[in-house]
């Protein structure tokens, strides 16, 4: 149920370590307890995670979240590489990932913030839920924060390396095609999707590794707390 595109033994050892520190020598864990230890747990693995989504080709390398040419107008790209453009085409690409990685920076907040209104109840539930059911949580309660939050920074980004221009640029030259039928996509609004894409596919990734892991479980505490995930 740990968050994030880094390893799942890392947010482990977090888990372990703060819950670990909570419980001293008394070995008993309360409610309570379990449900702060895991909390700042999910704020640990987040940190990391959303770290490793807003470096440099943090999207742009990855293949399996790399923000594409829409595929909406793949025939524009089709098009413009027949007529000799596909540089500006990888030109539009890069910036496409370059924006996602600026707006990337946004997302760790607001998961924090999702993250410090869980109830003992939301813990269980997500700990005892589907293989997804952190991420659907997340999902469900910061979808709307986060594409309010990213729609701003992409486009400042988009403006900043010319991309905007770029897109404009391959567009025009585009419709200026004899026969084909004009378009006009919102480039904003398709880069903020995929990068929100992209992040959650981090973040459920991630989820399903420690959920599936026993091995991962270094210690005997966090053997217990997801024993009840298992039981």
């Amino acid at each position: 149920m740990m968050f994030g595109a880094c390893s799942s033994t890392n947010i482990l050892n977090d888990v372990g370590k703060v819950l670990d520190d909570m419980t001293g020598q008394s070995g008993a864990l309360s409610n309570k307890q379990i449900g702060d230890g895991l909390k700042e747990a999910l704020v640990q693995g987040i940190t990391k995670g959303a770290g490793q989504v807003s470096k440099t080709d943090g999207y742009f390398k990855n293949p399996q979240i790399k923000i594409p040419w829409p595929a909406d107008v793949k025939k524009v790209e089709n098009t413009l590489r027949d007529i000799g453009l596909g540089g500006e085409v990888d030109k539009v690409v890069l910036n496409l990932n370059r924006a996602a990685e600026d707006a990337a920076k946004k997302a760790k907040p607001i998961f924090i913030g999702a993250i410090k209104q869980l109830t003992f109840q939301d813990v269980m539930s997500i700990l005892k839920g589907s293989d997804s059911a952190a991420t659907d949580f997340l999902k469900r309660t910061t979808s709307t924060q986060l594409g309010n939050e990213f729609s701003p920074v992409i486009q400042t980004s988009l403006d900043k390396m010319d991309a905007t221009k770029h897109w404009g640029s391959a567009i025009n030259k585009y419709n200026k095609v004899p026969f084909v039928t004009k378009v006009d996509p919102d480039l904003n609004g398709y880069v903020t999707q995929k990068a929100m894409d992209g992040l959650f596919t981090m973040i459920e990734k991630e989820e399903m590794k420690i959920r599936k892991d026993p091995v991962a479980r270094t210690t005997d505490l966090l053997k217990k707390v997801f024993k009840l995930q298992d039981s």
